[in-house]
């Protein structure tokens, strides 16, 4: 989409025809959902093993939606990187990898806070990281929701899932991030505008669960998580 801000990096794709690359980003973006869902059930499950945040997950689900798309799949970026569209400049290469340990202990530190900041803040410091040479946004979008999903204790039910409703209109999404790295730079952590927007995405995800149960809706049939 004309909208999209995407990440230039000096590593390139591995794949060069658009139409190859638009197929394999769609099925690995439903692989990159369905581990994010394995992830989820297994903290739900696990009763005795709180969850903790860490950078392994998110590398796994990099990996799963950029296998056979980018040489660097699944690891951190090791050069450079811009935002298309966006006036933040992502922080050195070199800095990356402390950066996402920040954001996890800040998570893992904090798991007292409602599940649309935690959700919320991880959306904007992931994104703000831009810790991978491709990927960042589909991947923060899913890491955000496991969030979500485990400091709820619940594989929401309902669709179209928070996931999916920000890919299908992200201009609320930029909006919103754009607004966290101008509080940021003036010193604070506020992401109020991201925990609006996904109140209001799982208000809509939760309430279409219900209309399902009630048989007031059809089941949905297709998912996009790119």
């Amino acid at each position: 989409m004309t909208d999209d801000r995407h990440s230039v990096a000096e590593t390139a794709s591995l794949l060069k025809d658009p139409n190859e690359i638009a197929l394999r980003e769609a099925e690995n973006g439903i692989r990159q959902f369905d581990l994010a869902v394995e992830m989820i059930r297994s903290f739900v499950k696990d009763k005795e093993r709180p969850f903790r945040l860490r950078a392994n997950l998110i590398l796994q689900l990099h990996q799963a939606a950029l296998d056979g798309i980018h040489p660097l799949a699944g690891t951190w970026r090791n050069t450079k990187v811009s935002i298309g569209k966006s006036k933040h400049v992502p922080p050195e290469a070199a800095f990356v990898s402390d950066e996402i340990q920040d954001m996890c202990e800040y998570v893992n530190s904090n798991w007292t806070r409602n599940a649309d900041h935690l959700g919320a803040y991880v959306l904007w410091k992931l994104n703000w990281i831009h810790p991978f040479a491709d990927g960042n946004g589909r991947t923060a979008r899913t890491v955000s929701y496991v969030v979500m999903s485990a400091k709820l204790d619940s594989l929401l039910p309902g669709a179209p899932t928070i996931p999916e409703q920000i890919s299908a209109n992200k201009a609320p999404y930029y909006a919103a991030l754009e607004k966290a790295d101008e509080h940021y730079k003036e010193g604070k952590i506020d992401v109020s505008e991201l925990e609006d927007m996904l109140n209001a995405m799982l208000a809509k995800q939760l309430l279409s669960a219900a209309k399902q149960a009630s048989g007031e809706v059809p089941p949905p049939e297709t998912r996009n998580y790119h």
